[in-house]
């Protein structure tokens, strides 16, 4: 049964959703309440997202940062929707491969988690490997590789001893990224008000002389990288003493809260920019753009204290979650036989899936590696993250409608109808304003997934998930 503090503790009482009804055995830990879960998806958003990429979104939206940032939330809203409906169907690990397997079919649950995984097997690795370039850049001494090799052990360490070391570590960091975030806008806004900033006011939010609505969709591709992880929470499904209701508002919470921050703090940084001109026609290859903003506002020691908050924000805290919702997802895919069984196995002390963590840090730190001897590996890594996400997070939204609307026959047209169309439509726009290369490596990806699929049926091993009638043998 599901156990609130300790699986082994025979007096516990069940969690309110246990998982047992779907065929499968309770073997994680249940601990996480709902601040963890909330804390958990703003770590992995990174309260602070937008100082790494703020040049590279400042560019590609003609200056209109916030209003990139404004669209961006607004379409994970209706994502984030939609996954709290699922998870209050289906609350278990896995996250979209779950929730399409079991809303629409097995195989298309295969290659909606084929999709996340180009996003969350990726993620970790950008994640080191912008952290690994930041510290780089402060402590030239030591090379990229090293401070990499350095984020993978520490994090491997933390997730090995179990998810409530993780969800510690989670309060220090989120009140640590808080105080830094708090003191970029007080000083940002007090230099605004003694008029450093330049331009409209308005002109982040809406500039009539570079709107239009390809540039803003495409500027979109990409701050929704920031907003990647609040469906992250889904995946810590059966390690939550929540039940599927309150799991999935914590996600539309997280996000939120975070897209305010995010708005603020590019509205604010948009205004200080020193050299607006050269951002729009150069771009920011070096990634210093927010940092130099900081500098501008407060001086230099604001601009390393930026620089630095990023690098530790990224490289330890927001890589710590990803690595242990990535390591959920092979998890789930593996206790089902879609990917090797032995990544479905939980240590007997930790109970966390304990092959799974190790496999995720093994694939961080070797194309971490590959990746940082290229002369800009971070920009691939970014858009084949961001477009895997969004090709699932498309999926996801048609799991609502065929589990709800044409299965259950539901009339909750709101949620179960018109919000994932919304959500769905705004996605398709994105898709296809991303970054042709992005367009290609990802749709290259998807097809090696329906390879592998006509394989697995040609072989006779085709996806199949634990049913209620299996229930039976695990109770």
């Amino acid at each position: 049964m599901s156990r609130s503090s300790d699986v082994s503790d025979q007096t516990s009482p069940p969690a309110p959703d246990g998982i047992e009804r779907f065929g499968y055995k309770q073997e994680l830990k249940r601990s996480l309440g709902f601040a963890d879960l909330l804390i958990y998806g703003l770590i992995f958003m990174v309260p602070i997202a937008p100082f790494g990429i703020f040049g590279s979104v400042f560019n590609a939206s003609g200056g209109m940062v916030a209003l990139a940032y404004a669209i961006g939330m607004v379409a994970m809203a209706f994502t984030a929707l939609s996954y709290a409906q699922m998870a209050r169907a289906f609350p278990m690990a896995g996250s979209v491969y779950t929730y399409a397997g079991r809303g629409i079919g097995a195989p298309v649950g295969f290659l909606a988690g084929w999709a996340i995984l180009l996003d969350y097997v990726l993620v970790p690795s950008l994640l080191y490997l912008v952290a690994s370039t930041a510290m780089a850049s402060i402590v030239p001494a030591v090379p990229i590789w090293a401070w990499l090799i350095g984020f993978v052990l520490l994090n491997t360490v933390v997730n090995y001893f179990g998810i409530q070391m993780t969800a510690k570590t989670n309060r220090i960091m989120l009140v640590a990224e808080l105080i830094v975030l708090a003191i970029f806008l007080v000083i940002g806004i007090g230099a605004l008000i003694q008029g450093k900033g330049g331009g409209d006011p308005l002109s982040p939010l809406f500039d009539v002389s570079t709107f239009s609505w390809p540039l803003i969709f495409g500027a979109t591709s990409v701050a929704v990288l920031s907003f990647l992880g609040f469906d992250g929470i889904s995946m810590l499904a059966e390690e939550s003493r929540e039940d599927g209701r309150r799991l999935g508002r914590s996600m539309v919470y997280a996000l939120g809260l975070a897209g305010l921050l995010f708005v603020t703090q590019t509205w604010v940084a948009a205004l200080l920019t020193p050299d607006r001109d050269r951002l729009l026609a150069e771009g920011d290859a070096a990634g210093s753009a927010f940092y130099d903003t900081a500098a501008f506002a407060g001086g230099p020691w604001l601009g390393v204290l930026t620089a630095v908050a990023t690098a530790v924000a990224w490289g330890f805290a927001n890589s710590l979650v990803a690595q242990a919702a990535t390591s959920r997802l092979l998890f789930a895919m593996g206790r089902d036989g879609q990917l090797p069984r032995v990544l479905g196995r939980v240590h007997p002390t930790r109970k966390v899936p304990v092959n799974a963590i190790f496999l995720v840090a093994g694939i961080s730190l070797a194309l971490g590696l590959f990746m940082s001897t290229l002369k800009d590996g971070i920009t691939p890594l970014s858009t084949l993250v961001n477009f895997g996400a969004m090709c699932a997070f498309l999926v996801l939204h048609v799991s609502v409608v065929v589990h709800y609307l044409i299965r259950k026959r539901s009339r909750n047209w709101w949620a179960h109808l018109v919000a994932p169309a919304i959500g769905f439509v705004i996605l398709v726009f994105v898709v296809v304003n991303a970054q042709v290369a992005a367009q290609r490596l990802g749709f290259a990806w998807f097809g090696i997934g329906v390879i592998v699929l006509i394989g697995s049926y040609l072989l006779g091993r085709k996806p199949t998930l634990a049913t209620e009638q299996d229930a039976k043998e695990v109770a």
